[in-house]
């Protein structure tokens, strides 16, 4: 049997977990996407788009192929877990 231990882990730390290592994928429509990231980027709205997150939540890619959203995950050494 092994013994844990529960770490005490801050806000911020917690907020760092993953980071440079996981990446997320996502589809999300335009009009979400464009409402919670004003500016990002400029699309038409009412399509589905594949995004890639950071561990964070900050976007690093939109695509409309979830393969290229994979494929740009393996590129940044992400491991890529997909969020329904």
């Amino acid at each position: 049997m092994t013994d844990t231990q529960n770490a005490n882990v801050s806000t911020e730390q917690f907020a760092h977990l993953g980071e440079g290592a996981i990446g997320y994928i996502r589809k999300i429509s335009s009009d979400d996407f464009m409402a919670a990231w004003p500016g990002v980027a400029e699309m038409p709205s009412g399509i589905d788009v594949w995004a890639l997150f950071a561990a964070d939540g900050a976007p690093i890619l939109l695509t409309d192929e979830r393969s290229t959203a994979l494929a740009a995950a393996s590129e940044k050494e992400l491991m890529a877990v997909t969020l329904h």
